[in-house]
């Protein structure tokens, strides 16, 4: 800041095009970002000369108003290029006639007289109600694309399964994606049109439609524990055309938590050995898994929250020991330690489907591992079961179903998960049910012995007949 010593009437002596008034002209459009310079020119006792420069780093405005508070009790006596107001610290100015249209880079400068001290200098200064931080806020990628996932502000996530969805008018529709490892469908008005293959950054477009409104799905078919979360972009309108408001949410939600039979690992294949054809990933859709076709039939929204080889206190085989599904389950990007997913107060499901205990049980215990034997396990599995209930009580309310399921008909998991439900029901918790879904025309020809597609459809309809039963509070 310049200052230099000047008398009064050298002050006052400052050719004035415009002398304060009072204006409640709204401003035109809100600015994405904006840069202001403040300078003290003048100053005497009692009083000073500022000018300022506004930037407009958003899209062009033909209307603009700037906003920011003294902190000393200054108080603006006359100003040029601009109409002012004051309400205590409160400074208000809109623009004039000339220089109202300020196009993205582009300035207008004004400068006032005002009575106090030059400090302290104004830092909150708002250019048509966005902060002059000097730079552009990261865009809200959910302003017009709903998703009921677990996805950060930024528009990043883990979990398989995450869908957006939007509306647009026009003959296109671009698809803004940052991610080298999970693969996507891409649907239009219900169909898919296009499965892309770890995109990378990109802006994917589908276009030659008719010039109308249309609805557009994005959804993530396979899973990425370990590597760089996927990121959405959002959608943007091809040229001549508009997104428009995103869908509403539905009032329906379901939460599916489970493993690789969850997530639908490898439900596209018809063979069990995928080493030929594709792999699991090429192999793999969250989006036909049974509970993405359930809530769909049911006209809910989802979470598909599935992480292959986790059990609820052991993995398969043994693995990464210490650790199990609910070392993962608060996080919305699984890589990150100790990341927890902030529910934006949107989310809070009527039914909650638990598939957790294939991979405590399915492989023998190890030499060395924690449980010296199966009853041991059984026993770390029920009480770390009836934890993990009791967080989703806390999570979700009394009022929320929870579904114990099994897709066995019997054995050492299938009896542990019906002794869990037992005992809910013993202390009170009526809502926790048992779901057994094992039925004998399930093929297992997906990868590795787990659903097919057949399955899951077959899966899907169980659940769809057991859910009915229910008298659910949708």
């Amino acid at each position: 800041m310049h200052r230099s010593k000047s008398a009064a009437a050298a002050a006052l002596a400052v050719a004035l095009t415009a002398a304060a008034t009072i204006s409640g002209a709204p401003a035109a459009r809100a600015a994405a970002g904006c840069k202001v310079d403040y300078q003290v020119t003048t100053e005497w006792q009692g009083g000073f000369i500022a000018s300022l420069n506004v930037t407009n780093l958003g899209d062009a405005v033909t209307g603009w108003r700037l906003t920011w508070s003294f902190g000393g009790g200054q108080a603006v006596s006359q100003i040029w290029n601009g109409t002012v107001r004051q309400s205590g610290a409160q400074v208000t100015v809109d623009n004039v006639g000339y220089n109202g249209s300020l196009g993205t880079g582009a300035s207008a400068g004004l400068g006032f007289v005002a009575n106090g001290p030059t400090t302290p200098v104004p830092t909150d200064f708002a250019f048509n109600g966005t902060a002059c931080t000097g730079s552009v806020p990261a865009p809200d990628v959910l302003a017009q694309a709903h998703t009921a996932g677990r996805v950060t502000k930024s528009g990043q996530y883990s979990w398989p399964g995450v869908y957006f969805e939007g509306r647009f008018r026009g003959t296109g529709v671009g698809i803004s994606l940052n991610d080298s490892n999970n693969d996507y469908d891409v649907q239009i008005d219900g169909a898919t049109v296009a499965t892309l293959s770890k995109p990378g950054r990109t802006t994917y477009w589908v276009n030659n439609l008719s010039n109308a409104d249309h609805g557009v799905r994005l959804v993530k078919r396979t899973e990425s524990a370990w590597v760089a979360a996927g990121e959405f972009g959002g959608f943007v309108a091809a040229n001549g055309g508009a997104i428009l408001a995103k869908p509403v949410a539905r009032s329906r939600q379901i939460e599916f938590i489970g493993d690789s039979l969850t997530a639908g690992y490898g439900n596209l294949s018809t063979t069990r050995d995928c080493s030929t054809n594709g792999g699991v990933d090429r192999n793999t859709n969250t989006d036909i898994s049974f509970g993405a076709l359930t809530s769909r039939a049911l006209n809910a929204d989802y979470q598909v929250n599935a992480f292959s080889g986790r059990g609820m206190v052991r993995n398969y085989g043994g693995g990464s020991p210490g650790t199990s599904y609910r070392t993962y389950y608060d996080r919305a990007l699984l890589n990150v330690d100790g990341d927890v997913w902030q529910n934006p107060g949107t989310w809070h499901p009527q039914l909650v489907v638990v598939g957790l205990g294939t991979n405590d049980f399915s492989t023998a215990l190890n030499p060395g591992e924690q449980w010296p034997d199966t009853q041991s396990l059984v026993a770390a599995y029920k009480s770390a079961y009836q934890g993990f209930l009791d967080k989703l009580r806390a999570r979700y309310g009394s009022g929320t179903t929870i579904l114990v399921s099994v897709g066995q008909a019997s054995g050492t998991f299938t009896d542990a998960v019906r002794q869990v439900a037992q005992d809910r029901a013993a202390q009170g918790d009526t809502k926790v049910r048992y779901w057994n879904y094992a039925d004998p025309a399930l093929d297992l020809l997906g990868c590795d012995w787990h659903f097919s597609r057949h399955d899951h459809q077959l899966i899907s309809g169980l659940l769809r007949d057991y859910i009915s039963g229910l008298n659910l509070a949708w």
